[in-house]
């Protein structure tokens, strides 16, 4: 029996094991091994055909730029999807409810979009900075503002989704109760 009702967002283990282990390690048991032969099994088939369907729909709205993100965005969807569903498992464990794993996502994807932002149209990125209009007294506190701000920014989105997350869950326990 839980002592109380956040034991349920404790990292779980048997024998021992921790179980995020085996939730990050269970996707990769879902990539097809290379073959040499011409066809494939239906497995292979299906994740071909779901992989290039959603590829092309992720990047349909991108310009020819944004087609180098097709890899990691992709590799990211699929780990997610199938962590998050092998959390539908009985007697299982969601990494995703954990705000390490999502501040570990979070932070390096919001840093790079930053960083390239500013290599790529630093006027652009740092026109951001300061809304159009502002009166002139008022440009250095709204700079430094719209900085903390840009700087919080994956804390703050990561803490969120760990929140709501952590509170679906908990609301099916109380109900449970």
């Amino acid at each position: 029996m839980a002592l109380n009702f956040f034991d349920q967002f404790l990292s779980p283990t048997h024998l021992g094991i921790p179980l995020i282990i085996i939730a990050m390690i269970f996707p990769w048991i879902l990539y097809p091994s290379p073959t040499n032969r011409w066809l494939n099994n239906r497995l292979v088939t299906l994740q071909g055909q779901f992989f290039n369907r959603f590829t092309q729909q992720l990047l349909l709205p991108l310009n020819q730029g944004g087609h180098k993100w097709a890899l990691i965005l992709m590799s990211l969807m699929v780990f997610l999807l199938s962590i998050n569903m092998l959390g539908l498992l009985p007697y299982t464990f969601t990494p995703t409810t954990q705000l390490s794993l999502n501040m570990g996502f979070a932070v390096p994807f919001w840093l790079a979009t930053v960083i390239i932002g500013m290599r790529n149209q630093p006027t652009a990125a740092l026109g951001h900075l300061l809304p159009e209009g502002t009166p002139v007294p008022l440009i250095p506190v709204l700079i430094i503002i719209e900085t903390i701000s840009l700087f919080i920014r994956p804390i703050a989105l990561g803490v969120r989704l760990t929140a709501n997350l952590t509170a679906g869950h908990l609301l099916i326990q109380l109900i449970a109760t």
